[in-house]
């Protein structure tokens, strides 16, 4: 699973003219599913999100998580994220996962992250066409992937 992990002040998502997910302070979630994905992705990713510090303390340090300031998260799919582009201009897509594997991973995940925050998780609509409106904190993004644990 990759993720890019955005600290934002606000985010939403909008299916067409109905906004389906929102969010205020925390972090945008982009979240690619893989073929060979499974729970353990899942628990590794979320075990990393939940306590990273990349808020700012009082001194304006990056040394508080999304459960210290009790902030919120929006889990959005993104298939493009495990996009290949070693040959020609057109990207591959054939590493992400199908939808009948990606959809219960995708659930999983948001699942354990709302459990993890004590609090419900916003989500975008799987597969559809949505768009996407943030305000990046910082700003500060952090690519996240569970096959390379850097």
């Amino acid at each position: 699973m990759r993720t890019v992990l955005q600290r934002v002040s606000e985010a939403s998502v909008t299916v067409g003219e109905r906004v389906v997910g929102g969010i205020g302070a925390g972090f945008l979630i982009l979240l690619g599913v893989e073929q060979e994905d499974a729970a353990a992705d899942i628990d590794w990713l979320v075990g990393k999100i939940l306590p990273m510090r990349v808020f700012e303390d009082e001194a304006g340090k990056m040394n508080r998580s999304l459960l210290d300031i009790g902030g919120e998260a929006l889990v959005v799919s993104q298939f493009t994220l495990h996009a290949r582009t070693r040959k020609g201009t057109r990207p591959s897509f054939d590493r992400a996962a199908r939808p009948e594997v990606a959809i219960p991973l995708y659930e999983q995940f948001v699942a354990a992250l709302a459990e993890g925050l004590g609090k419900p998780v916003a989500t975008g609509e799987f597969g559809a066409m949505m768009q996407v409106a943030l305000v990046n904190d910082g700003p500060v993004t952090i690519l996240l992937d569970s096959r390379v644990r850097e």
